[in-house]
């Protein structure tokens, strides 16, 4: 066996405890232990392979949570080919802008999903110009009867991900991480959580997410634990999911709290759930005090950024935790609270969150201005406003990009704006987001026609549905005669924001 700490690539995260016959997979009815894990990364990469997935090639994954998304992202990188996964609610032409971006040769995606959009593979091949490879049983039977040559051809500075984000800007781009950033990451994860080997994790977060994969699989494969995996968020599918499957590690996004709150409130308890850990966007002191008091969980905050693969931060589950915080640094992460010229703040004085470490990505994959702006001084700047204490806690006090999380998803402005001015009718468009008790944040967007136009707000948001995936979609549209703007013309957010 590999020991869990030598371990240098993404593909081989697991292999400390592949032999073993302890269940790796838990998802509905079925188990999957570590050894048949193995089994099945190994055929999906010949399999690969096979369908000419080589070093250096971009492949996107479009699927739900499940096993064959673990499979095929583990078989992908051990091609040393580069996994960039997607959220699955995007649109054909969401798709198309990351499949030109990232030059993508190949794209995995589920045949539910390519249904949905009321397209064949020859259709979205064209549409997309690379090769589709569907998921369904007919690849699943390919897959089990594959070559089972074991190999791994990626090396620990070899780029593994791209990760899709604004980073300061609306544009989308991708974060490119490495097999060792991500594998830190999970190192520093299982530290920072005090993570056991015996623990259940759930895995309900969307995996094409960075806290997801890093945290719930990647953390627990290197740490030998068993991965829940579950579908999507349903609460009653989740309650009955921790009582089962006996959880004792569970990652979630503030709205999922919002559930075991209620849950709590009839008097469900948790008994064999250990750490509960809030991530995504940030908490309310509120529904900390709720979780803690109404169901009895002991949940923690952290925090962390694509481009640092992701986790930073977390309040220490056996230390002091400080509601409100976002905890102290992950082993081997340097921070620092920059002023106007990144030079370090005193304790209590708000300024830029600065980090650097071996979990920082390379970069923006062809952008060379935008990694260099975000790299400055040798520090990656997070575009978030904080503070610490005299302990080294630190606090976010605000963002200084003007990005939206609806439900732990990330929502970029400007993007929406950009599908709102194609509206023939619009003249002038700004987005925000207000604060929303079940969501984190909504999406509301303010417009101004052109001279003589008449619109609904409901013909907007068919405009809208068309070209945005469905957490994009703002929850209101307000028409204005005008917008707030300073004397160089810019549009004053703040003043929509009251």
């Amino acid at each position: 066996m590999t020991n869990a700490t030598n371990v240098k690539t993404v593909g081989q995260i697991y292999k400390n405890n592949y032999a073993a016959g302890k269940p790796a997979l838990l998802f509905k009815e079925s188990s999957v232990t570590y050894a048949q894990l193995d089994d099945h990364v190994v055929s999906f990469a010949n399999l690969l392979k096979g369908k000419g997935v080589s070093k250096g090639d971009k492949v996107i994954l479009n699927t739900l949570n499940s096993p064959e998304f673990v499979y095929i992202y583990l078989g992908a990188v051990r091609n040393a080919a580069v996994i960039v996964p997607i959220n699955p609610m995007l649109t054909l032409e969401e798709i198309k802008y990351i499949a030109s971006d990232s030059q993508a040769k190949f794209l995995v995606i589920h045949e539910g999903i390519m249904q949905k959009q009321g397209l064949s593979a020859a259709a979205l091949e064209e549409a997309l110009g690379l090769k589709a490879i569907l998921i369904n049983e007919a690849l699943l039977a390919e897959a089990a009867a594959a070559p089972k040559d074991d190999y791994d051809l990626a090396a620990g500075d070899d780029v593994s991900t791209f990760l899709y984000t604004s980073g300061t800007t609306g544009q989308p781009k991708a974060a490119m991480l490495t097999h060792g950033n991500l594998v830190t990451n999970a190192h520093q994860c299982v530290k920072g959580l005090e993570a056991r080997g015996d623990d259940v994790l759930m895995c309900v977060l969307p995996l094409f997410h960075v806290f997801a994969f890093t945290t719930c699989i990647l953390l627990p494969l290197i740490d030998g634990e068993t991965i829940d995996i579950v579908e999507s968020f349903t609460p009653k599918l989740v309650i009955s999911e921790l009582l089962e499957k006996q959880v004792s590690l569970f990652l979630g996004v503030p709205a999922m709290y919002m559930v075991l709150i209620e849950a709590g409130k009839k008097d469900i308890k948790f008994p064999k759930l250990r750490t509960a850990v809030c991530g995504g966007s940030a908490l309310p002191v509120e529904v900390y005090n709720q979780v803690r008091e109404t169901v009895g969980l002991p949940i923690i905050e952290g925090y962390g950024l694509t481009e640092a693969s992701p986790a930073c931060f977390f309040n220490p589950p056996s230390g002091t935790q400080k509601p409100g915080s976002i905890g102290l640094a992950l082993e081997n992460i340097e921070y620092r609270i920059g002023g106007e010229n990144d030079e370090a703040l005193p304790p209590e004085e708000v300024g830029e969150l600065l980090v650097k470490g071996p979990n920082v990505m390379l970069g923006y994959f062809g952008r060379e201005a935008e990694t260099a702006e975000t790299f400055r001084n040798g520090w990656l700047h997070t575009g978030d406003l904080a503070k610490r204490d005299e302990d080294g806690y630190v606090y976010i006090v605000d963002r200084k990009k003007d990005m939206v999380i609806v439900a732990g998803l990330n929502v970029y402005p400007r993007e929406v704006e950009e599908a709102l001015y194609k509206h023939p009718k619009i003249k002038d468009a700004a987005v925000i987001g207000e604060p929303d008790a079940l969501r984190g944040e909504a999406v509301v967007a303010y417009i101004v026609l052109k001279d003589g136009e008449e619109a609904h707000h409901k013909e907007i948001l068919r405009w809208l549905k068309e070209r945005l995936a469905a957490y994009k979609i703002p929850r209101r549209i307000e028409i204005r005669e005008d917008l707030p703007r300073n004397s160089t013309g810019k549009i004053l957010k703040r003043m929509l924001r009251g």
